[in-house]
């Protein structure tokens, strides 16, 4: 080889990946987000997995086995590694709620779960605040000040992963609770990730629980917070919100959404070009307003990604593309460090979970009829007014519980109607105190007319066997319930006649809307509802799903 051919040669040679790397520049950079919502503790799959509509008649839905850390875990290492730059998100809602082999242990376990499988920063959701903002604030940075907490196999550090609350602030000085974003830097290019929960929390989680803190509009606060983080030179926003829609379509897409989350996304200032949303339990993957919204259904069955280009010179997100991939444990090998995790506090939990406590005929549900009433609802007011009767317990005449407090069926499993305490946890998680106070007839109408007033939507009180009345859904919210249909034991409820009601703590301190229980008086504290619950199967044998006719709607 002649010296100026040898030349040429090297030159070529070193020019050869000079150009490569020019042309990595010049390219957009890639990142790929991967997110989670509504965890709820739910470190083993959750029963029915998640529903979606059958591949073979569109007409139908199929349940998919799906969901836990195990599964989840090894999904997200896969998709990190695919590719060079990532991050892991959520959106609130990680604790709270919980089935036992978390809750046992003041969901501990959760944040130790999401902390070891990688999760960077996540909003903050109601269920956060179900415990007070101090446990909140000990989630975060550790501790043992819980009751329930440090019980099992060492003390508590705290989670690794940052909250973030940018609508949240306290009263008494305006600072968020936690920080309001966190920026994220790769390849020299930041991305913010701006977190908050919904403006309505105060309206769903105990008052007691968020005392002393004030929740601002979503899209005011986002809007607000634009022009300090283009200070800083971020041009590329994404929104983490425990809010969420509605849609019509199946899991991975978006035909139609409505709810809250559609007009605060119009309200986002033209930098936000991705939202990451939850609260509604629903998985989509939606465009609104030019946007990408995106919500992974919950329980950990779904992790969303979210692949960004950003253009290196703007730093601007030019493209967003997002899939909902469904965590089956069918395809997803189990983490080990996830599974060491779970068998640790399975070993000091399990004699409790799989303690049998009753016997059922067939699944107790939380399907509701026209007028709102469900099976189990109706069993677990049957429960309540059983251990409150007493006139040493309260001499309770009624029960009345919040749907919301009623997360899961309790299903038939076994072929002798076996139950365990694992299983009526499950339905009842949030360890609520019953209260047996009193109303007079009058505030027990006011106490019904509040299941539609100023509500997101109707949230129909499951009530005792002893108690009924009518509702007529045409009338307007405030005259819905006809006074001379209520009765208790078949007598009218009078409007000056005082009565002794049975509610959880919860609902005694105002939740969910219910103010005038804030009014009651004689309060008389009582056991956990789901020792009440433990109790009336222990009792009462054989339970079978009640006649469904205590609640009648009349359109």
């Amino acid at each position: 080889m002649t010296l100026a051919r040898a030349l040429l040669v090297s030159t070529l040679a070193l020019a050869a990946p000079l150009a490569a790397a020019r042309a990595e520049e010049a390219a957009p950079l890639e990142v790929r987000l991967l997110a989670i919502n509504d965890f709820h503790g739910n470190l083993e799959p959750p029963g029915g997995g998640i529903k979606i509509t059958d591949p073979a008649d569109p007409t139908k839905k199929v349940s998919v086995a799906a969901g836990g850390s195990e599964a989840m875990a090894t999904l997200v290492k896969q998709k990190r590694a695919e590719v060079k730059n990532s991050v892991f998100v959520a959106a609130g809602d990680l604790v709270g709620a919980s089935p036992l082999l978390s809750a046992l242990f003041a969901d501990e376990p959760t944040i130790e779960s999401l902390s070891l499988m990688g999760l960077e920063v996540s909003a903050v959701g109601n269920h956060e605040f179900d415990k007070g903002v101090a446990e909140l604030l000990r989630k975060q940075n550790g501790g043992c000040s819980s009751d329930k907490a440090c019980l099992a196999l060492h003390p508590f550090t705290g989670a690794k992963f940052h909250y973030l609350a940018a609508s949240t602030t306290y009263k008494d000085s305006g600072k968020t609770i936690f920080p309001a974003y966190e920026i994220k830097t790769f390849e020299g290019i930041p991305i913010a990730f701006v977190g908050l929960a919904l403006k309505g929390t105060p309206d769903i989680v105990s008052p007691s629980g968020v005392a002393g803190v004030t929740f601002h509009d979503e899209a005011e606060t986002v809007n607000a917070l634009v022009p300090e983080l283009k200070a800083k030179g971020v041009e590329a926003i994404v929104v983490l919100i425990h809010e969420g829609g509605f849609p019509t379509g199946d899991y991975d897409e978006c035909p139609g959404i409505s709810g809250p989350i559609v007009d605060i996304v119009k309200k986002l200032d033209p930098a936000v070009k991705v939202v990451i949303s939850g609260h509604t339990h629903k998985a989509y993957n939606c465009a609104i307003d030019g946007r990408l919204v995106t919500s992974g259904d919950k329980f950990g069955t779904i992790v969303t990604d979210v692949d960004l280009k950003i253009d290196r010179t703007s730093k601007q997100i030019v493209e967003a593309k997002a899939a909902n991939v469904i965590v089956r444990t069918d395809a997803f090998a189990k983490d080990p460090e996830q599974t060491a995790l779970i068998a640790a506090y399975q070993k000091v939990a399990g004699p409790l979970i799989e303690r049998p406590v009753g016997k059922i005929a067939a699944d107790l549900t939380r399907a509701e009829t026209p007028s709102g009433e469900t099976a189990l609802g109706d069993v677990i007011a049957d429960a309540q007014l059983a251990v409150t009767a007493a006139p040493d317990q309260g001499c309770a005449v009624i029960a009345v519980t919040n749907p919301g407090g009623i997360r899961t069926d309790l299903a038939r499993k076994r072929d002798d109607g076996t139950v365990t305490y694992g299983e009526i946890f499950a339905s009842q998680p949030f360890g609520n105190n019953l209260v047996t106070l009193t109303l007079t007839g009058e505030q027990i109408h006011t106490m019904l007319e509040q299941q539609w007033l100023d509500q997101p939507k109707p949230r129909i009180l499951q009530v005792s066997k002893s108690f009924a009345y009518t509702w007529t859904a045409s009338k307007p919210a405030g005259d819905r319930v006809d006074p001379a249909s209520i009765t208790i034991a078949g007598k009218p409820v009078e409007a000056k006649t005082t009565y002794r009601v049975t509610v959880n703590n919860f609902l005694a301190d105002g939740g969910d809307g219910f103010k005038v229980f804030r009014k009651a008086t004689n309060p008389l504290p009582g056991i956990f509802d789901v020792d009440a619950l433990e109790a009336h199967l222990k009792t009462a044998g054989t339970i079978a799903p009640p006649a469904l006719d205590r609640i009648r709607r009349l359109d």
